[in-house]
């Protein structure tokens, strides 16, 4: 039979952080929870519990909606570059 891929168990780190409400203006705190192509990662990837899942969900969605996180990236745009230009808006 086949071996059992073993994962490494992750925490929440926004539990241990003790964070009760996460902000969609909080943009350094969304995008440990997005891919590359700016896409929610999902829980078992980050490690978040089921309710920080939820306000990191609500959070980037209002980003998306407030034009802060872009919807779609294109292939040729690579993420880092997004971050960067958004450090240096501050």
């Amino acid at each position: 039979m086949a071996d059992r891929v073993k994962y490494i168990k992750r925490h929440c780190k926004y539990t241990e952080a003790k964070i009760d409400y996460i902000d969609y203006k909080e943009l350094s705190l969304l995008k440990h929870s997005l891919s590359e192509r700016f896409k929610i990662m999902p829980r078992r990837l980050t490690g978040n519990s089921k309710d920080a899942q939820e306000m990191i969900k609500n959070a980037i969605k209002r980003a998306r909606h407030m034009a802060l996180i872009p919807y779609v990236v294109s292939r040729d745009v690579v993420a880092t570059d997004f971050w960067e230009k958004a450090q240096n808006k501050r």
